[in-house]
């Protein structure tokens, strides 16, 4: 414990019942829960298997790993450090079988779900473009533990569509009959299963005697009742999280499970972490004194013994083009003065459309730079159809894999084919490659067709029944004699090359759920290059110098988020994500026009910047063309400026004579502030604050 300071000493020792960790951004969480574990293990003679330790991105659990080997100096192989859904997938492939699946289960990434939720409005002839929408509800549907026949129930508790029902209902059926589980399954599964098994329930709830949570106030609903379900007799778990740095909703995270832990774990011992050890002064002050104007959250004052550093520069300028070019130029003037390398510099945006012109003004510079959450290399085309072939082998269920591949290379088989396989698998509930051996028994296709399905069928069948040492070996083969490899360009070849390279030395059916587990959040770090990537990928990152681009309304806070109170509560969350990534210079940028979804447009500068003390800032008079723009958002506090903040977009106020009604606007200054407000009964009124005696609710 010699290096911990006395909060985080104290997180270590408690371990006789619940505890939750308020670790502020930067506080050394990570080091917290290494060491826990390592106290659990040497002081209460805990078994590296009965700590069951998650948190959220693989990336995030290798870390775990690698620190508390480190510390441990032994071999952790049989620990039970994972991301929720790679710990899932560990208990169902022991246990799936009582829930009526085979433990080979295959595992649908986000592209397989897409493709199957595709292939289904096809065939119920519903408009194909709103796959992805219907992707989306059905994945908040299991994160919320609702299956199709509890949303078929609900009536319209959950948004109830007629459509969406239906596509529902149809895709578990396919999941089901392909002997597959898509990514969402994975929690909503095991929670069902433990439900609907008390004696298995019972059973890993004695293997795990300690839960260690990292990064709880990203949990959904699925995820926390999971963590509820195990811990429910002992009540033996720590969570680690940050409210200030819940930005996730719309994958389902819920930031009142953390708020709520101390409800729902009566006795649980709360401890902050507030020594920030990234960060300066400056950086922290202006990132504090935003999120602070968050009213639902757990107050914490974090502080450093970083020094001052410099201000934090902010920047206004013309255009978004000019923004652009501006950051490369700082980029570029910081990285010639030869103290930082183009991997120190991380830039920020709120929507990937902003990134095309930052890299077109990083590229004119000649600087070299990566796009965190572009397309990554596990979803490239011909990875993708490697790993269907190798999935189709080790599961002749899964149809996803089957209609990826059926004619992958080119061997002549047309949708006629397909067709008929597909009606024969309905027909007789069979997967489509049992189906289509099913076919190949009569005269159901011509010579040439039925020829090149029953080599296809030879070669899958030749795929399963070889012995492999490890899935190298596996890929090489089908890479060899599937045919595929001569229809590859060299880059592509090479690509390849490189999994094959990737999948030496590991387990077959490890190597294929590592493969299906993987997120954006999991890319390396690799090479000297300026990251470029969406704040929501920022998380759990840090840079020497960072810039957050379009600080404007509209942007950020994002336009969608401008009608409700709570959705601008995450906007604010995620800029001050952003913020604390920085550990020495933060750039806060904006433009007076920008082009969002093929149209100029005139923009404001953002509401959160009047939040921001005038003395943590560099402001900066930037000349475009012939134009000086002067810009001054950052106020001295008074006490009319602090009304003016009370009064978001999205808020809830009563009048004494009109009721209660919705902010819709907030502008103006010191005794000038008025705000427009939505009254049900009355319409949009336009107010003078100081006159109207509102009262907040």
């Amino acid at each position: 414990m010699h290096d911990l300071n006395p909060q985080q000493k104290e997180a270590l020792r408690h371990s006789s019942g619940p505890l939750l960790v308020f670790a502020g951004a930067g506080s050394g969480k990570t080091k917290v829960i290494a060491h826990k574990y390592s106290y659990l293990l040497k002081t209460k003679k805990l078994r590296p298997d009965s700590i069951f330790t998650v948190t959220f991105t693989n990336k995030a659990a290798d870390e775990m790993k690698e620190r508390i080997t480190a510390l441990l100096e032994k071999d952790m192989h049989s620990a039970w450090i994972g991301t929720f859904h790679s710990q899932c997938n560990r208990i169902l492939r022991q246990e799936i079988h009582s829930l009526d699946y085979k433990n080979n289960f295959s595992i649908y990434d986000e592209d397989d779900r897409c493709s199957l939720v595709r292939h289904i409005l096809k065939d119920f002839k519903i408009y194909e473009a709103l796959y992805k929408g219907i992707v989306s509800r059905i994945s908040y549907l299991k994160a919320s533990l609702i299956n199709p026949e509890e949303f078929l129930s609900t009536g319209d508790g959950f948004g109830f569509d007629e459509k969406l029902a239906k596509v529902y209902v149809r895709y578990q059926d396919e999941l089901k009959r392909s002997n597959a589980l898509d990514f969402d399954d994975l929690i909503m599964v095991t929670v069902n299963l433990f439900q609907q098994n008390p004696k298995l329930l019972e059973k890993y709830q004695k293997k795990f005697s300690y839960i260690l949570v990292d990064e709880f106030q990203d949990t959904n609903f699925a995820q926390y009742q999971l963590l509820k379900l195990l811990a429910s007799g002992h009540k033996k778990i720590c969570v680690v999280g940050d409210d200030d740095q819940s930005i996730y909703k719309f994958r389902g995270a819920n930031v009142n499970n953390i708020l709520n832990f101390e409800k729902d774990f009566p006795g649980a011992k709360l401890i902050k972490l507030e020594q920030n050890y990234r960060s300066t002064e400056h950086i922290l002050k202006v990132s504090s004194s935003v999120i602070a104007r968050n009213l639902k959250r757990k107050n914490k004052r974090l502080w450093t013994k970083n020094g001052k550093g410099e201000k934090v520069h902010y920047c206004w300028l013309n255009t978004y083009d000019d923004e652009a070019k501006y950051i490369a130029k700082i980029i570029k003037e910081h990285y010639l003065k030869g103290i930082y390398a183009y991997r120190d510099f991380g830039v920020f945006y709120r929507v990937n459309l902003q990134s095309r012109v930052i890299e077109d003004a990083l590229r004119n510079e000649g600087l070299p730079y990566r796009v965190v959450g572009s397309i990554s290399f596990y979803k490239r085309k011909e990875i993708k159809d490697i790993t269907a072939y190798m999935r189709l082998a080790l599961n002749h269920g899964d149809n996803v894999s089957f209609r990826r591949i059926i004619n992958v290379p080119p061997r002549g088989i047309g949708a006629a084919a397909l067709s008929k396989i597909e009606l024969e698998g309905k027909k007789k509930s069979l997967p489509l490659f049992d189906a289509m051996k099913s076919l190949l028994r009569g005269d159901h296709f011509a010579s040439s067709v039925k020829e090149k399905l029953a080599d296809f069928v030879k070669k899958i069948e030749h795929f399963s029944s070889a012995k492999y040492k490890t899935p190298a070996d596996m890929i090489k083969n089908i890479f060899e004699k599937s045919g595929y490899k001569e229809t590859l360009a060299e880059e592509r070849v090479k690509q390849v090359e490189e999994l094959i390279a990737s999948a030496e030395g590991k387990d077959i059916s490890e190597f294929l759920n590592r493969i299906a587990l993987v997120t954006q959040m999991d890319e390396a770090r690799n090479g000297d290059c300026v990251s470029l990537m969406t704040l929501h990928n920022a998380k759990g990152l840090e840079f020497p110098i960072v810039f957050i681009s379009g600080l404007e309304e509209g942007v950020l806070p994002y336009c969608k988020a401008l009608d409700r109170e709570d959705e601008i509560a995450e906007e604010r969350r995620l800029l001050y994500v952003g913020m604390t990534r920085a550990q020495e210079v933060l750039w806060l940028t904006g433009a007076s026009k920008r082009k969002l979804y093929a149209k100029i447009q005139n923009q404001e500068p953002s509401r959160f910047l009047k939040d921001i003390p005038k003395e943590c800032c560099h402001l900066i008079e930037k000349i475009t063309g012939q134009r000086v723009i002067k810009v001054e958002p950052l106020k001295k506090k008074n006490a009319s400026q602090e009304t003016f903040t009370l009064y978001t977009a999205g808020c809830r106020v009563k009048h004494p004579s009109w009721g209660i009604g919705v902010v819709r606007d907030c502008y103006g200054d010191g005794d000038d502030i008025k705000v427009m407000v939505n009254f049900p009964n009355i319409g949009v009124k336009r107010l003078a604050v100081r006159f109207a005696n509102l009262e907040k609710i």
